[in-house]
């Protein structure tokens, strides 16, 4: 995977989930890896093109209310 001139992202504060593209969003298929993490996979290129991380926010805010 050669490295992309830029990240794009976007979040979507009401559902808590936060959406990464490696370049230009493009279609992908979405394979869930576990704990709220979906890998964006471009079958045609045989690449990553992203990462959706649900639950991002409540995540975050348990884990800093635990390290307190």
């Amino acid at each position: 995977m050669e490295k992309p001139a830029e990240v794009d992202w976007e979040y979507d504060e009401e559902a808590d989930v936060l959406y990464l593209s490696v370049g230009e969003p493009r279609p992908a298929i979405g394979v869930d890896i576990g704990e709220g993490v979906i890998a964006r996979y471009d079958e045609e290129h045989k690449e990553v093109v992203g990462i959706t991380l649900i639950g991002l926010r409540a995540r975050l805010l348990k884990e800093l209310d635990q390290n307190r």
